[in-house]
């Protein structure tokens, strides 16, 4: 399957391919960007399309990945399972609960969750 908007819950979302490309540089920020700007203001990407050093924040690439989604103001959702990143790395885990808090990115177990989220913030 592509990545594909699909409406959810009433809000567009670009749902990405679990076997899409992995997402490593802000390049591949932005041509999701620009894929969403066909209609929609939400792009979840499975956690397993990013590269393993984006759970890494040294790299800064969860940084500026991140960055350019809230500089275009396109809400990044990260779907799936990253209690193993998580488990390893106390900045890690702060900034996925400070991202959870936000309204910019956000951190899910799956698409049932985000639907959660999405219709919490109406």
């Amino acid at each position: 399957m592509p990545d594909e908007i699909r409406e959810r819950v009433g809000v567009q979302v670009l749902v990405c391919d679990p076997t899409g490309p992995t997402i490593a540089t802000e390049q591949d920020a932005l041509d999701l960007i620009g894929a969403a700007f066909l209609g929609a203001r939400v792009v979840a990407v499975p956690a397993t399309r990013l590269d393993e050093r984006f759970f890494s924040l040294g790299t800064r690439i969860a940084g500026d990945v991140m960055q350019k989604f809230v500089n275009y103001q396109v809400r990044l959702v990260v779907v799936g399972d990253i209690s193993a990143q998580l488990e390893g790395s106390s900045a890690l885990r702060a900034l996925v609960h400070e991202s959870n808090r936000g309204g910019h990115i956000w951190f899910v177990p799956d698409l049932d969750a985000l639907d959660d989220r999405l219709r919490a913030t109406g």
